[in-house]
């Protein structure tokens, strides 16, 4: 196998960019977040969900490397576990209210990490950019291990970009949060039904 040609990655790369930066389960529970609880209570949501990107990426690599026979499986599972879990989410996000008065609100370090763990969207993301850019040219496990870290990076950087508006709305978000969440939770179900469409 031959080393991947500077335009694929060129390609690997606009399509990650494009691929983190659109809103989906992760973006969307982190923009909340930061915007009802603000950026240091939000910080172990924001820790799981960085560290749940990296190990789904993780997998995925492992996945494309050695038991690619089993990935429809495997990957048609998770769609209504992750579907499930979404909608669980829009739910939770309809009925929150802002942390107004310092107390305290549910943002744990393992509500963002089990959310990247049943977020079908990075696994397809991290499986359709190592088959449709990768593979054609190197099937190492290091090579694919190394991209799938450059995709956590990306993804993680997104979320960053996501809590940062999160946390310059909060003004906005505490006068008009009933309108956000509903807004928000229509846009999980709406990652829900495309999930299961």
């Amino acid at each position: 196998m031959s080393a991947v040609p500077g335009h694929v990655i060129s390609s690997f790369f606009v399509y990650s960019f494009i691929n983190a930066f659109t809103p989906g389960p992760g973006n969307l529970l982190a923009l909340n977040t930061a915007a009802g609880c603000g950026w240091k209570k939000g910080v172990p949501l924001f820790l799981g969900i960085f560290t749940g990107y990296y190990a789904v990426q993780l997998l995925c690599a492992l996945f494309v490397y050695g038991v690619s026979a089993f990935l429809p499986e495997v990957l048609e599972g998770m769609r209504y576990a992750g579907a499930a879990y979404i909608l669980w989410l829009a739910f939770h996000i309809a009925l929150s209210r802002p942390d107004r008065d310092g107390g305290e609100k549910s943002a744990s370090f393992w509500k963002g990490f089990v959310l990247q763990f049943v977020n079908v969207k990075i696994y397809l993301f991290g499986i359709t950019a190592l088959t449709g850019y990768v593979t054609g040219y190197s099937t190492s496990l290091w090579v694919l291990v190394l991209f799938e870290l450059v995709i956590a990076t990306i993804g993680t950087g997104a979320t960053l970009v996501w809590i940062g508006a999160g946390t310059a709305i909060r003004s906005v978000y505490l006068r008009h949060f009933r309108l956000a969440n509903l807004i928000l939770a229509l846009s999980l179900l709406e990652c829900a039904y495309s999930i299961l469409k």
